[in-house]
């Protein structure tokens, strides 16, 4: 994500070419969406004064966006679409991000979602009691540490927004990584592990909205098929890496009208 650019272009549109202005870009957004170097875009009209607008549009990079797409039959079709409005241009510039960033409080983390570090105790309690009973993943536990559980919880608590725990305590993503080498997975045990931390989140009484339960779930598909594959033969273990961060993706948490 480092690697994109941001481009603003800020437009000053009489207001009696709005309705103009407004289905042109209806129209020339088409070429945008096709265009392979465009992340993506949003047109915003100022709340303040109705004649400003401003087009954000995230390039995969200034380059890829001036060589590659204003080079291209998207970008003669974008501008026979908006060039009579290029007159009420203000500004055209390109971005970079800097290390300030971060998510607000407006959107609760998985983490808070889920009801804290309890909720994920009482995942990982519920967990291992039922992996330790099962003819397929019992064997890939045998000799489990009593810690065990409590260091997945604070894992879990991390990866899905919690206080660095486990990075403080036993290391980043590497370290996680470290565990599985060699221990040969087959995908029957991967999606048993997955089935049995769905039937654990019932138990402990995690959240069960569509919202919750479907970025849980991502998480758990992805980090079991990682697993999968740095247990194999063929692994190369990566360097040393953050914990991952998971967040809700394409569904927010749904807290109804008003909320």
């Amino acid at each position: 994500m480092t690697a994109h650019t941001v481009e603003y272009i800020r437009y000053l549109i009489p207001e009696e070419q709005s309705a103009l202005f407004l289905a042109a870009y209806s129209r020339a957004a088409s070429h945008l969406a096709a265009a392979p170097q465009c992340v993506d875009y949003e047109l915003a009209r100022c709340e303040d004064d109705f004649q400003h607008y401003v087009l954000r549009i995230t390039w995969t990079s200034t380059q890829d966006h001036v060589e590659g797409f204003r080079e291209s039959e998207l970008f003669t079709d974008f501008v026979a679409e908006i060039g009579p409005f290029t007159r009420f241009v203000e500004e055209t510039r390109h971005y970079k991000p800097t290390t300030v960033r971060g998510a607000g409080a407006a959107v609760p983390t998985l983490y808070a979602w889920a009801g804290g570090a309890e909720a994920f105790v009482r995942l990982t309690e519920a967990f291992y009691d039922k992996v330790l009973k099962d003819d397929i993943l019992a064997p890939v536990f045998a000799g489990l540490a009593a810690e065990h559980a409590a260091h997945v919880a604070s894992w879990f608590g991390e990866v899905f927004g919690g206080p660095p725990v486990y990075s403080e305590t036993q290391g980043g993503h590497g370290h996680m990584v470290a565990k599985h080498l060699g221990k040969g997975i087959t995908e029957v045990q991967r999606r048993r592990w997955v089935n049995l931390l769905q039937d654990a989140a019932d138990d402990a009484g995690l959240p069960s909205d569509a919202e919750f339960r479907s970025a849980f779930l991502a998480y758990a598909e992805w980090g079991t098929r990682l697993a999968v594959y740095f247990s194999g033969p063929d692994a190369v273990a990566p360097g040393e890496q953050p914990v991952p961060q998971w967040s809700w993706g394409s569904a927010p948490p749904y807290q109804g009208a008003g909320a």
